[in-house]
């Protein structure tokens, strides 16, 4: 059975000691989609949305958000990231927005959490840009798609 690398000998949560791990590059993509109704979609493709560019914001709030990620998760290490990209697509016919994210950087730990921190508060953004025109709005199906380099190797979602 795999066991928890942030819990010590004594059960206790730690910061893993990475210092001896070998640096390779990393990448990680994520995804958020969020669900509304189509007449808040429609103000945010248009563009005519009072609070302006809904995903010109939400894009620069997903890349900030990556890299205050170990500001954000207790035992996440501080990263020096060498790319973040947010995507944001309309998706009409479902009235929903898909996020994506792409972060990487060559050290010695993973970019996961950067990843989906940035797809998460990407969609955060989204909802609080639009919660004047719609409180019901649905942030959901966050999850990793695909991760690649150390010491585990490649990941991708099914």
């Amino acid at each position: 059975m795999e066991k928890f690398t942030h819990i010590n000998a004594s059960g206790e949560a730690n910061m893993v000691d990475v210092s001896a791990k070998q640096e390779t590059v990393r990448e990680a993509r994520a995804e958020a989609w969020v669900s509304m109704s189509a007449k808040t979609l429609q103000l945010i493709v248009s563009g005519d949305h009072h609070k302006g560019d809904v995903f010109a914001t939400a894009r620069i709030a997903g890349i900030q958000a990556a890299k205050k990620t170990w500001d954000l998760i207790p035992l996440c290490h501080p990263l020096l990231l060498t790319k973040v990209e947010v995507q944001l697509e309309a998706c009409p016919e479902t009235n929903q927005v898909r996020i994506e994210s792409v972060c990487k950087l060559a050290g010695k730990t993973g970019v996961e959490m950067e990843a989906l921190t940035a797809a998460s508060v990407a969609a955060l953004t989204i909802y609080d840009m639009c919660k004047a025109v719609q409180k019901d709005i649905v942030i959901g199906n966050i999850r990793l798609l695909e991760k690649t380099g150390g010491k585990s190797g490649h990941f991708k979602a099914l």
